[in-house]
Parts: structure tokens; C-alpha cells; sequence
């Protein structure tokens, strides 16, 4: 079985997004992790709609899947980073974040997306954490029952400092219905687990995996073998379980070289599925 990868346009934020498109594609790659953001299908803009049924198409006629991910920084509070979220102290915060990701979720069954992968949130300091999570599973079982009315795969990102951090905070939400979004990076940052496995213990929950180099203890994602994650063995795993959906590339410090860096990825990761081309049999 062939892995599949694809690149997340996070890290082509200075690409217009047919542009990052074009480039992904024409880089080898099967899919695009699509961070809907202000300049990459704007799903607050007035014309969202015919916007994603254009994108659609695009992706179709390219042979590229999709995974919708919904991370980009000032899309709902230009003035407040990743804010509000699913465990902020505003209901009507809470709610807007809420309509966000059902709107994310209409743009990913328009484009027959694999996945839509979201997080938790920050707590302030301010918030109770119990009534924090008590917010969050609201809202998480009113955003999953909207995903599986359309048939599509709602999946939660542990991501560290959230109120959902770790394999076994994801865990113990026990929502019918809600997927893992598993970074592996994030494995060597909060030292929960190693990486490959992760991936063989949460086989039958993974909804979508990313793949990043990362360096122990720091949440920082690096461009492959500039940290500790062992990619191969991480690979591995995945074709160990049969993983058939996209393996998402997520650097989005490096959109400055994106043009590199995009074929780079790719490249690093066909080598480790085959080191050795030129060996004989």
C-alpha cells in the first residue's frame, strides 16, 4: 500500500491559494491540507459558496483530496490570536466558534474533504477549567452532530497548552462520533508518548495524522530532519495499520520558502519510504 501525503497551505501563506495549489500538486503530492483563512477560501467571505464549489472542481480536476483544517490565527478576532474558542469565557464567542467550524464543515463536504480537524482552545486564567470543559463538550457534541448530518469526519487536534492537550485528554471526552487529529509532533513536545505509538494505540479513532519534524519539549514545527521525530518509524506504523488517508505536512513557519519547501517535504519522505533506489533486490 502507497502512503498518501499531502501539504498544508498553512505554510504557503504568501502563495495565492490556486498558486499553493498548483504547487502542491505539481510537487507529487496526493492532497492539500486546506487552512481556510482570509486569503485561502475565506469562509466569512460573501461569495464562500461558489468560492468552495470552484475549489471543488479545482481539486477534482487535479486528482487531489482534501483535509479542512481550521487553525489560521486572526481569522475570527483580527486583534486577539486563535480567539474565540470552544472554552472562552463569552458565550456569544463560544458560539461564533461554533459557526465557524459548521461553516468549515459545509466547505468540507463541498469539497468531499477526508477530514475537518479543529482544537479546543485556551482557557484564560480567569476560567474555571471544570466549566471550561463543560463549554467544550457542548459544543463539541453540537458540532459533531452537524458534521455527521453531512457526512462528514469531525476529528479533534490535542494541542499543547489547550485545554485539550494530550492523547489521553482527547481520550477521555469519549464523544460518539468524534475523530482524532493526530499531529505527531505533538508527541515530542508534551512527552506523552512516542510518535509510531501513538499511531498503532489510536488506530481505529485516527481521522487525520500530520507529520512535521519537531524537537523534543518545544512546540516548534521544523522542516524534516532539523529535530527528534523518528519519520520512518512513524511511517511504518501508518502502513502498519493500513492508514488510507491523507498524512498532512504541516510547516507553517516556512511559507517565506514554501517554494522549497514544498517538494523538499516530499522528497524527504519518498526517501525514507525507499532509502535505498538504487539497491538491487
Amino acid at each position: 500500500m502507497s502512503l498518501r501525503f499531502a501539504y498544508n497551505t498553512n505554510g504557503t501563506a504568501h502563495h495565492r491559494m490556486d498558486d499553493a495549489i498548483d504547487l502542491i500538486a505539481e510537487s507529487g503530492y496526493q492532497g492539500v491540507a486546506l487552512t481556510l483563512d482570509i486569503h485561502h477560501l475565506d469562509p466569512f467571505a460573501e461569495a464562500w459558496l461558489p468560492e468552495a464549489q470552484r475549489v471543488s472542481s479545482r481539486l477534482q480536476r487535479l486528482g487531489l483530496g482534501s483535509v479542512i483544517e481550521t487553525g489560521a490565527r486572526f481569522l475570527l478576532d483580527p486583534k486577539a490570536k486563535h480567539e474565540p474558542t470552544l472554552v472562552c469565557g463569552d458565550a456569544t464567542g463560544r458560539a461564533r466558534r461554533i459557526g465557524f467550524l459548521k461553516r468549515a464543515i459545509d466547505i468540507g463536504a463541498i469539497l468531499h474533504s477526508e477530514a475537518v480537524s479543529f482544537w479546543a482552545g485556551v482557557p484564560k486564567d480567569d476560567i474555571d477549567r471544570d466549566e471550561a470543559g463543560a463549554w467544550l463538550r457542548e459544543g463539541l457534541t453540537e458540532v459533531v452532530a452537524y458534521a455527521a448530518e453531512r457526512n462528514v469526519v469531525a476529528c479533534l487536534e490535542p494541542e499543547p497548552g489547550m485545554l485539550i492537550e494530550t492523547l489521553d485528554d482527547y481520550a477521555a471526552l469519549d464523544i460518539p462520533g468524534l475523530r482524532l487529529a493526530l499531529d505527531t509532533g505533538h508527541c515530542l513536545v508534551t512527552g506523552e508518548r512516542d510518535p509510531a505509538a501513538a499511531v498503532g494505540e489510536f488506530a481505529d479513532r485516527l481521522g487525520t495524522v500530520a507529520l512535521e519534524d519537531m524537537a523534543r519539549g518545544v512546540h516548534v514545527h521544523l522542516p524534516f530532519g532539523e529535530g527528534d521525530m523518528d519519520v520512518p518509524a512513524v511511517l511504518d506504523a501508518l502502513d502498519a495499520i493500513g492508514f488510507e488517508k491523507l498524512i498532512c505536512v504541516e510547516l507553517s513557519r516556512e511559507s517565506h520558502r514554501a517554494d522549497l519547501m514544498v517538494p523538499a517535504s516530499l522528497r524527504y519522505l519518498r526517501d525514507c519510504r525507499n532509502p535505498n533506489p538504487g539497491a538491487s533486490a
